[in-house]
């Protein structure tokens, strides 16, 4: 799963359908429950900042290779309860001048 496209594609599973349903099911304490908010969680992470100030729209069809590995990889270890999606969370919309949950 080396082509860019794979990766983005099993990014896209992750935070439409994997995540949704684990925060749906009370899997884990997440501060959001819709597919757009992990997205933006995952990818302003992956950016250092609010995505769109470094990827144009739509972020999905122009993901680098870079970028696409290091979002899977971000998601992976959310699913897998290495990284802590709250304190991304906190990041992301501090970024976004947005205040904290």
């Amino acid at each position: 799963m080396h082509r860019t496209a794979d990766l983005v594609s099993r990014y896209m599973m992750l935070t439409k359908e994997v995540m949704p349903k684990m925060a749906r099911e009370g899997a884990a304490n997440w501060p959001v429950r819709n597919d757009h908010c992990f997205q933006r969680i995952v990818l302003d992470n992956v950016c250092g900042g609010p995505w769109f100030d470094h990827i144009a729209r739509p972020a999905y069809k122009n993901l680098s290779r870079d970028q696409a590995m290091r979002a899977l990889r971000l998601c992976e270890s959310i699913v897998e309860g290495r990284e802590n999606l709250v304190k991304l969370n906190n990041k992301s919309l501090i970024w976004r001048g947005k205040p904290v949950r």
